[in-house]
């Protein structure tokens, strides 16, 4: 409805993620006043969070300050903080310290991770923030460096096996940069194992890996995969996960496997915000906790409280809900700015069309499936076509070059120079035994120093 008064409209974005980002700059030039608020200071470009994970980029290389994207957009202020409550009718979203009106209120707030009812986060980190990146690249590394100290082939074997859950795209590109990793970059770095020994087991629990993909694509990132030494168990379906260990259910046939490190990339829940939008608006949820929209992505009771990206569930074009990927998120954003608008000159908006360019997935070097428009591709052409699209998405130019520059010297040297443990957790202790017990899987053939009954971190 066209607005008569001549104070600017007023539009809150709650989260800078691709969808409220897009927005944001969408309405970098109309006639209203625009605040985004996050919880961080910075925009994270996700699809590349698993190099961060395994020591390929840092991850200032995927990441961008908000106020610098946005700084050109006078019209636009930017908050750190966190929503804490809303309330439809004054029209204000409160936070910790100051509550802000709005006129037209854009929820953009992501998803988590989904643990199907279990506790699992501390044992399986997912990968969702930068600091799920940096958590995991920790563990990573963590692994290897405790498999050198330990002189007990068992304990050693299971520090040297990595059991990753999920086969989505986040899953097999984690999959495979994991397998890269042991398998090139760090065979030479140590003198007690051999990285290329280290097991690193997929599991899905569908029939096919990637299955949003064409079956043949599906086979074909499995043989990729299995070239870098990755070991893909489908039908599999997690039962429980220990501090060393997880159990296995492939048909009716238990398996457990002692593994140190357990990665996860499977489900996803709505972030906190859709309980907040529930409670407040009496907006239904769906079983992942995304909020239930309507064609024009505001929620059923409040025509100017826009719910868009991974929070919403929008199921109104064939009947299927939309995917919870980046491109859905940027065209969700950029549509309400533009519905915005257009109900500020008193017009109508065409109703929301997604247009799909595919799915492409990268399995480590020369090797990649896309599936666009109908064109199906893998191996190193599909590879090309994923780092070109890539590069492309990431926001700034200072991104974009140092992310070439870092990948151009990785394929050329097979080094990744982010490999750090940089955040703190209590290093494993290892019980070192005496000379007299069996020690022999030292690599290149070399004999262990005498051990002494030492504890060491």
């Amino acid at each position: 409805m066209k607005v008569e008064n001549s104070a600017p409209h007023k539009v809150v974005i709650v989260g800078g993620g691709f969808g409220g980002l897009y927005a944001a700059q969408k309405l970098a030039k109309a006639p209203v006043q625009v605040t985004l608020i996050d919880k961080r200071n910075f925009h994270v470009f996700q699809p590349l969070l698993y190099q961060v994970a395994t020591g390929g980029l840092s991850p200032a290389d995927i990441s961008s300050p908000l106020r610098s994207l946005l700084k050109d957009n006078k019209n636009t202020e930017v908050l750190m903080g966190e929503v804490t409550k809303i309330d439809p009718e004054r029209q204000t979203v409160k936070l910790r310290y100051r509550e802000i009106s709005y006129d037209s209120l854009i929820l953009a707030t992501g998803v988590t991770h989904q643990y199907f009812g279990k506790d699992w986060s501390e044992k399986a980190p997912g990968l969702k923030t930068i600091e799920d990146a940096i958590e995991m690249r920790r563990r990573v590394f963590i692994a290897f460096e405790t498999a050198e100290k330990e002189l007990n082939p068992e304990k050693r074997k299971e520090w040297l096996t990595f059991v990753l859950v999920g086969g989505g795209s986040a899953g097999v590109e984690l999959a495979g940069a994991l397998g890269e990793l042991a398998h090139g970059t760090l065979k030479e770095d140590f003198r007690h194992i051999k990285t290329s020994d280290a097991r690193i087991i997929l599991v899905h629990s569908s029939e096919h890996i990637l299955p949003t993909y064409p079956p043949e694509l599906s086979k074909k990132a499995k043989a990729s995969l299995e070239r870098l030494g990755v070991t893909v168990k489908t039908g599999t379906r997690v039962i429980d996960i220990t501090d060393n260990g997880i159990t296995l259910k492939t048909g009716d046939n238990l398996e457990q496997i002692q593994a140190r490190t357990v990665l996860w990339a499977a489900g996803m829940k709505a972030s906190a915000m859709a309980n907040l939008v529930a409670e407040a608006t009496e907006a239904e949820l769906d079983k992942s906790g995304r909020v239930k929209v309507t064609p024009n992505f505001h929620v059923p009771k409040y025509d100017n409280i826009f719910v868009i990206g991974d929070l919403a569930y929008y199921d109104h074009i064939k009947g299927k809900p939309l995917p919870g990927v980046a491109p859905v998120a940027m065209q969700q954003g950029q549509y309400v700015a533009r519905l915005i608008q257009s109900r500020l000159k008193g017009k109508t908006l065409e109703p929301f069309r997604y247009i799909d360019w595919g799915n492409l997935s990268v399995i480590g070097k020369h090797a990649a499936v896309v599936d666009v428009k109908g064109i199906k591709l893998s191996g190193f052409l599909a590879w090309l076509f994923w780092l070109f699209i890539h590069v492309f998405y990431l926001l700034e130019f200072d991104n974009k070059l140092i992310v070439m520059v870092q990948w151009a010297w990785s394929y050329f040297t097979n080094n990744k120079g982010a490999r750090l443990i940089t955040t703190p957790g209590e290093q494993p202790m290892i019980q070192y035994e005496d000379s007299n017990t069996a020690y022999n899987g030292l690599a290149n053939g070399k004999q262990d120093p005498v051990a002494q009954t030492v504890t060491v971190q």
